[in-house]
């Protein structure tokens, strides 16, 4: 089978960057990835907060490890203007690749969070030094509060293939191999916060049949990587068992930019040797007007709201 050259023409999606710009206090910031900054002014949590994002040759080839310069400027850089983040009271790493989990200690360690997620994502904490107090391995199902927010994680899964599967049994001590970055425990994050917004995050494109049954949540955060090249009846399962089973209106599309380029160049599309979001977008787009469903992607650091928007007619 030939190889498609290149990767999707991210502007030809330009009208879909449409999430209106938080207004008042609360608002969601897309950094890259699944990485995501929920903030109402005083109580904050992050997915995630991968920032360093090593160049594809390094990740494939070299020794990996958690970039400071890079990690402080994005922090610096959330925590200016009134509505700045200070202090986070939660990171949350929605599976422990590196891709997701590798920056998480680092992040929490310069805010003051608490690092939760399973063993695995515990493991990565463990070995880059984040104190036992700062590090809260979950039970699934069990909401969890974190200033203003309450947390549940519910098991889910990786969308297929799993380059680096399995669990992380001992601390992972950087730098090393992409590889010792195991999958772990993956997890849909359901989010609610004290204003009553409710919010599904599903960091991978994979999912646990009937997982999410009673769950409700109005906007889904949904992880979209490699599902270009997954066939159209898994992608219909994906969308069945996440955003139609939460009941929700809008979808925000994340985990489509490549995460080998530095955050402070333009967001670009994963080439299509690893996903083919031209795929993705037609099928969800699909999926999204017959289940009558809005369909945004995210503009990068700005403060977006995105239970404001329009529900699709």
């Amino acid at each position: 089978m030939r190889v498609k050259i290149g990767r999707p023409d991210i502007s030809a999606y330009s009208d879909r960057f449409d999430v209106p710009a938080a207004l008042g206090d609360f608002g969601v910031r897309f950094l890259g990835v699944a990485s995501l900054l929920f903030d109402d002014g005083d109580s904050a949590v992050m997915t995630d907060g991968y920032f360093s994002r090593p160049s594809l040759l390094k990740a494939g080839f070299g020794r990996i490890a958690p970039d400071p310069a890079r990690i402080d400027a994005v922090l610096d850089r959330l925590g200016t203007g009134r509505l700045g983040v200070q202090r986070l009271d939660a990171v949350l790493p929605v599976h422990s690749h590196f891709d997701h989990a590798m920056d998480s200690p680092v992040v929490a360690q310069r805010t003051g969070a608490t690092l939760f997620g399973g063993e695995s994502t515990a493991n990565v904490g463990r070995g880059a030094g984040l104190p036992a107090e700062q590090i809260h391995v979950v039970t699934p199902r069990e909401p969890v509060a974190a200033g203003a927010f309450t947390l549940t994680w519910i098991e889910s899964a990786h969308c297929p293939p799993d380059r680096f599967p399995g669990v992380i049994t001992e601390p992972v001590v950087p730098p090393g191999k992409a590889a010792a970055y195991r999958c772990g425990e993956a997890w849909s994050v359901l989010v609610e916060h004290a204003s009553g917004r409710t919010a599904l995050v599903q960091g991978s494109a994979g999912y646990v049949p009937g997982a999410l049954d009673g769950y409700r949540a109005d906007v889904v955060y949904l992880g979209v990587g490699q599902l270009g090249l997954q066939p159209s009846s898994y992608i219909q399962s994906y969308w069945t068992e996440t955003v139609r089973t939460v009941g929700a209106r809008r979808v925000v599309l994340i985990h489509w930019d490549d995460f080998f380029r530095p955050l402070d160049k333009p967001l670009r599309a994963l080439p299509y040797a690893g996903d083919d979001l031209d795929v993705t977008m037609r099928a969800l787009d699909r999926l999204a007007l017959q289940s009558r469903v809005a369909l945004h992607l995210p503009t990068v650091w700005r403060r977006e709201d995105p239970w404001s928007a329009p529900a699709a007619e």
